[in-house]
């Protein structure tokens, strides 16, 4: 393992899209202390994913790391899928 890799961002987070070919949508959801009034506020924000094996379906929870630029929008990568969504 290189020293790159050590240092690289991973992201834990829910697929709410999973539409295009080998990318999936994360969402990320964090808790913030707001700096006036001190009450915790959900942010949440969404990244773009590469997916190569198009495994990941809508539901998951996923862990992504940052890597170079893929594509325009797409800067990180899917590490590991750490729950299946339940199938209905």
């Amino acid at each position: 393992m290189s020293d790159i890799e050590k240092r690289s961002r991973t992201i834990t987070g829910k697929v709410v899209s999973n539409k295009m070919d080998k990318s999936i949508t994360v969402l990320v959801e964090r808790r913030v202390k707001h700096p006036v009034y001190g009450k915790y506020v959900s942010k949440s924000s969404k990244v773009h994913a590469h997916d190569a094996q198009n495994e990941c379906s809508i539901g998951d929870v996923v862990t992504v790391k940052e890597v170079r630029p893929i594509s325009k929008t797409k800067t990180w990568s899917l590490v590991s899928i750490d729950e299946k969504a339940a199938q209905a």
